[in-house]
């Protein structure tokens, strides 16, 4: 079974509705002994990082999470979920994350972009080849909406990158059993279900 993390933001119901079309068995959950048992984790979300933080607080899934991510257990973390495993995000410079992953969430620069957010669909340029993406081909175009990015202290993490404007930016992250996508799989069509089915097939039950 896979957890998708239920903290009270926006989409997490279309992140389950993906795995339900897939028909591979998914719980939307914030009990800690469903999370324990689980074989993988989603932390899905749209929103502000400080509200997103704050959520995660108020359900006291915070230590939950990082004691299961410290098990090597996998976590894909999907747009605000993904920015929510960084240090800090220039949208709430006082509100500190999650932390598993050491770097900042930076704001698009209106000085090198068109306009924010980032919304629609854009290209995945991998760097190197990655298990998530078996079986989906050129071009690997994913939907997105977001006004800010990941900045990874290590750019070795970085599997992925997309332009926008004069910006090129991470919108794909590997630390071992964490992974983070800025788009939004469940609303990429046949390939963002791949990676979805791929996440939970070639990772999760490998485990």
């Amino acid at each position: 079974m896979i957890a998708v993390i239920d903290y009270g933001v926006g989409n997490i119901g279309s992140v389950l509705k993906a795995f339900n079309y897939l028909k591979i068995p998914a719980k939307l959950t914030d009990d800690k002994k469903e999370i324990e048992k689980a074989a993988g984790l989603v932390l899905p979300g749209v929103g502000s990082f400080h509200s997103g933080m704050e959520k995660l607080y108020e359900k006291n899934l915070v230590e939950i999470i990082k004691k299961e991510v410290e098990n090597k257990k996998p976590i894909l973390g999907i747009c605000l979920g993904l920015q929510l495993f960084f240090e800090r995000s220039e949208e709430n410079p006082s509100t500190p994350g999650l932390s598993i992953i050491k770097g900042e969430v930076k704001k698009f620069d209106s000085n090198q972009v068109k306009k924010t957010p980032h919304m629609g669909w854009n290209s995945l340029e991998l760097k190197k080849e990655n298990i998530i993406f078996s079986e989906i081909n050129k071009p690997r175009d994913f939907y997105f909406i977001h006004s800010y990015y990941v900045k990874p202290v290590d750019n070795n993490l970085v599997i992925a990158n997309t332009n926008y404007g004069n910006i090129k930016f991470a919108s794909f992250i590997n630390k071992d059993n964490i992974w983070g996508i800025q788009p939004h799989p469940e609303k990429s069509s046949e390939k963002g279900l791949r990676l979805i089915q791929n996440f939970a097939e070639n990772i999760c039950r490998r485990r």
